[in-house]
């Protein structure tokens, strides 16, 4: 996985007043921690951080820091719900050879039978990895599968020394048959057939303001129940 290479500085204000300072500025706060160490706070540039996180799992490798250049994986990132913009993002540290438990994107190629459809139960597994060598993906061949047919976790093929973070008996994707014409039919049309069943019930007391049926009474309102 290529490294994506970030200037970092460290920052030294905290709290909402200085965060949104910063976020004025272009820039974005982020936490750096792990491996024991107390956390760091620094300050990275806003576009260039949004170039990154387009990779998932992006191994960014901080510039720039007292005692030298950091690699880091992003834990969590804070988004506005709005712009999209990063507002906040959360690095953990790592190091060439380490072993990291990442989620990664499970995607599909091809069609199913024609009388099928894909039901997929899960798009992204965890999966242990070098900190260095995170694959992108893991892409599933679901051409011509049959009603029945089903993918599980341990059917996955992974890249040399990754493994599973999950059970393998874990359900990743399977194929149901798809529904007739008739019945999309009837579930499209039962709304409409509770409402004639319900018109149609003898006794049925109308909303109120409504007129009474011909030659009949009023129905008096229900009673209301005594307040707390």
């Amino acid at each position: 996985m290529p490294e994506v290479r970030i200037a970092a500085e460290p920052r030294s204000e905290f709290g909402k007043g200085p965060a949104r300072r910063e976020r004025r500025a272009g820039r974005v706060p982020a936490v750096l921690y792990g491996h024991g160490t107390d956390p760091r706070h620094v300050s990275l540039p806003g576009h260039d951080v949004l170039l990154a996180l387009r990779t998932a799992n992006v191994l960014i490798r901080l510039e720039g820091l007292p005692g030298g250049s950091q690699l880091a994986l992003p834990k969590a990132v804070q988004r506005d719900a709005i712009k999209g913009s990063v507002e906040h993002v959360d690095l953990i540290m790592v190091r060439r050879g380490e072993k990291v438990t990442v989620d990664i994107p499970v995607t599909v190629a091809g069609e199913v039978a024609p009388d099928g459809l894909l039901d997929q139960q899960l798009v992204q597994i965890s999966v242990e990895a070098e900190a260095t060598n995170i694959p992108p993906g893991i892409k599933v061949d679901i051409e011509g599968m049959e009603i029945g047919a089903s993918v599980h976790a341990g059917d996955l093929q992974l890249p040399e020394g990754v493994s599973l973070a999950v059970e393998p008996e874990i359900l990743v994707l399977h194929v149901i048959a798809a529904p007739t014409a008739e019945q999309m039919e009837a579930e499209l049309g039962l709304p409409e057939a509770e409402e004639a069943e319900a018109e149609a019930v003898p006794g049925a007391v109308p909303e109120a303001g409504a007129p009474a049926a011909e030659g009949g009474e009023q129905p008096q309102a229900a009673a209301e129940a005594p307040s707390d």
